[in-house]
């Protein structure tokens, strides 16, 4: 028994050294690897810092070169200093010569002008005794020629005032006549003046006229303006926002103003034979664009004069020829007395009339009316 116990104990350590044996093996593994991972990593290391090293070297390298270009420009620009130094200095000694020359010169030129200035006193004493002596026959010979020129002056002027005194009194009859017979022809041009200007007042209150009787005629049932004699429809009861097509409501309306106002206009014979266009005109308020404006404005008035045209009245009366539609965009916009646009009224429609040679009485009565 006691020999199996020893058995077990030589066992036992064995086990224990092998597992220690075992362990040591790996701790060594281990201790093994973290040294080639250490070289791998520190020769990573190294030959990064390797590359940058030959990058440096090489930029090294380039900036050698570099100051050694440097070098040789310096040594070329010292080498040019120097020559021009040397050229300096030649001129130099040269230009000290030239001012020795011209100091020379200049000796010789004072010694020269004084000479000269001695002789140029003489003559100008010389030359004063002789302007001296011509100035006073000169006075002499200006006071006998003042002396002569005075009395041929004095002569002519006599002569000349005898002959103006003559032509004057012949002149002033010949005036006082023309006056007479200018006089005579103005007041006859007045005369006849005054006249044309009656005649032409009575042609230009025409339409005055026509206004006044169509308001008569007319009354309470349709307002017109009391300038222009045009009737103002608004926009917004003949047509809705944006359209141009008539509103049946508004055209039973449309029909009995127009019967009425055209009406009253061709019922008198003298209103009748002077009329020479019926214009009905499209107007909006200045919201929008002028074309896109101008586009409604012109189709609303043709969409009324296709209406009106449809009219046994028109045709009755013979009045398409006298019909005309324009579009006048907002170029006639309604203001308040405040000068803010009234865009309710500016959106309209207008019918108006014009008369024969309405444009031209209208010009005429414009410059009479003139001070």
């Amino acid at each position: 028994m006691f020999y199996k116990n020893e058995n077990d104990d030589n066992t036992n350590f064995w086990i224990s050294y092998a597992d220690l044996m075992a362990g040591l093996l790996f701790v060594f593994i281990l201790l093994i690897g973290a040294i080639v991972v250490k070289s791998i990593v520190l020769k990573s290391n190294l030959d990064t810092k390797e590359s940058s090293l030959e990058s440096s070297m090489k930029m090294l390298l380039l900036r050698d070169t570099e100051v050694q270009k440097l070098k040789k420009l310096l040594e070329d620009r010292m080498n040019e200093l120097k020559s021009s130094q040397e050229t300096l200095i030649i001129t130099k000694d040269a230009f000290k010569l030239k001012t020795e020359e011209i100091v020379n010169l200049n000796n010789i030129l004072l010694s020269q002008n004084m000479k000269v200035d001695d002789f140029n006193s003489k003559i100008v004493i010389l030359q004063n005794l002789l302007n001296e002596t011509n100035t006073t026959l000169n006075t002499q010979n200006k006071k006998l020629e003042d002396y002569d020129n005075k009395v041929i002056v004095l002569s002519n002027e006599l002569t000349s005032k005898s002959d103006a005194l003559k032509l004057k009194d012949k002149e002033l009859l010949d005036l006082l006549r023309a006056i007479e017979e200018k006089q005579t022809k103005y007041d006859v041009l007045i005369a006849k003046l005054q006249a044309q200007k009656a005649k032409i007042k009575s042609l230009t209150g025409i339409k005055i006229k026509v206004i006044a009787e169509l308001k008569q005629s007319l009354g309470n049932n349709v307002q017109i303006d009391p300038k222009s004699g045009s009737l103002r429809l608004a926009s917004n009861i003949l047509f809705d926002k944006g359209s141009a097509e008539l509103k049946e409501t508004a055209k039973i309306e449309l029909k009995n103003v127009f019967i009425n106002y055209i009406g009253a206009l061709i019922s008198n014979k003298s209103i009748q034979n002077q009329l020479d266009r019926i214009v009905i005109e499209g107007h909006t308020d200045s919201d929008g664009g002028y074309l896109y404006n101008l586009n409604l404005s012109q189709q609303r008035a043709y969409a009324v004069m296709n209406y009106l045209l449809t009219l046994d009245f028109t045709a009755d009366n013979n009045l398409k020829p006298l019909l005309v539609a324009s579009g006048r965009s907002y170029q006639d916009t309604i203001y308040t007395k405040d000068m803010v646009e009234d865009k309710d009224a500016s959106r309209r429609i207008e019918i108006n009339f014009s008369l024969r040679n309405d444009d031209a009485m209208d010009e005429i009565g414009k410059i009479l009316d003139v001070e």
